[in-house]
């Protein structure tokens, strides 16, 4: 067989983008990821360079000074960035989705203004829809936009943007008053141009100061406070309110996607290393992967990421193809959360005591395995959202 996590019937141009991040995460990523993660310095001069080989572009359409790619060749991009430090990967997720979401929403002039920009990476996107008091329950969200003149005025606080302070763009989801019975059809998205930093970096906006997180260094999440902030009805994604629940809900789908594709990524590296070490390590005359325990726990570590990473890529694939992919998609976010923290635990107990070591690149691993537990709806939402799916599709 060939090593683990390899994808059939890709192009010659996604093997060669794949080839080129494989070498640029094993020479410019691995190296410093646990300096930089230790340190919880955010990733400038890896982002840069991500800037120049034409990253942060890769899925916006070709007229726009995108690549045109899939998002299969995104999905597998990301899994190979989260093999070298997930952080790196969070820089360029949320980016994809704002973008993602203006290409399949925004209009004529939002697309044109933004996106050639976007793939540059001079505009880098961030977005939210949590709020301090809600997580998965967007249709309580809070955070209001009233109408004010020809433009608005939005109060509240927005929680867990990732690139917060790095982004220059920020698509917001918030409350508007349209008298619609279902709380999801008053949901709006606003398009927010701000500066890069911390503090009040537009009258009514305050990014606050970096959240302090178990894992996931190096990449800022901040929260987003909204006190009388003025914005235009020209700032509305697509142009029309009431549309944002839709908007974020296709955003979430390809987020989802991603999630699993990150999960691979960690599950691999983790298998990686454990493999690595069960060969060095010897015990009672002879390496630790010749022990039946430990080799049986490498078989299963290796079934477990092959068949996330086939769940992952089929996702992809159906939501390529133009098909409804909310069940996929949360069945292949589930499985590869889930099976990433259980690949990372086996490969931190292979390396016993020194996996313990901040050393140790394993001991890393363990502290970002579990965001992927969370992010993008916890396991309990997926199966909330696959059951319905069920429900629709196999109704009496």
């Amino acid at each position: 067989m060939t090593r683990l996590a390899r994808t059939v019937g890709l192009t010659d141009v996604q093997t060669e983008i794949l080839a080129t991040v494989r070498a640029f995460v094993d020479r410019e990523i691995i190296p410093v990821a646990q300096k930089l993660e230790h340190s919880d310095t955010y990733p400038a001069d890896i982002v840069e360079r991500m800037k120049e080989i034409g990253l942060f572009g890769i899925t916006i359409p070709e007229e726009y000074g995108g690549l045109g790619e899939s998002l299969l060749t995104y999905a597998l991009v990301v899994e190979e960035i989260a093999r070298g430090w997930m952080s790196v990967s969070g820089v360029i997720n949320t980016h994809f989705i704002v973008a993602h979401m203006i290409a399949g929403h925004g209009t004529d002039a939002q697309k044109a203004h933004y996106l050639p920009k976007m793939a540059t990476g001079e505009i880098r996107g961030s977005f939210s829809m949590s709020e301090p008091d809600l997580g998965s329950d967007v249709a309580a969200i809070k955070t209001r936009a009233t109408r004010a003149g020809d433009g608005y005025t939005i109060d509240g606080a927005k929680m867990w943007l990732t690139n917060g302070s790095t982004s220059n763009l920020t698509a917001v989801l918030v409350k508007t008053d349209l008298g619609q019975d279902k709380p999801h059809k008053n949901l709006t998205t606003f398009l927010i141009d701000k500066p890069e930093g911390t503090g009040e970096v537009l009258p009514g906006l305050t990014i606050p100061g970096r959240i302090d997180k178990m894992g996931y260094k190096g990449v800022d999440t901040t929260e987003a406070l909204f006190d009388g902030f003025r914005i235009g009805a020209d700032a509305i994604l697509g142009g029309e309110p009431g549309r944002g629940f839709a908007h974020m809900m296709d955003g979430i789908e390809v987020g989802r996607v991603n999630v699993a594709a990150r999960a691979c990524g960690i599950a691999l590296r983790a298998f990686e290393l454990a493999i690595g070490y069960a060969q060095q390590r010897s015990t009672f005359g002879k390496p630790i992967a010749e022990h039946q325990a430990i080799a049986f726990k490498l078989a299963e570590m290796a079934t477990k990421i092959e068949a996330a990473h086939l769940m992952m890529v089929n996702a992809a694939r159906a939501k390529d193809s133009g098909e409804r992919n909310d069940v996929i998609a949360g069945m292949a976010k589930m499985l590869a959360s889930e099976y990433c923290a259980e690949v990372t635990q086996e490969a931190f107990r292979i390396h016993g005591g020194f996996g313990y070591s901040k050393e140790a690149e394993i001991e890393r691993l363990m502290r970002e395995a579990p965001f992927l537990l969370i992010g993008e709806g916890t396991s309990e939402i997926q199966k909330t959202i696959i059951s319905k799916g069920l429900l629709r599709e196999y109704r009496l």
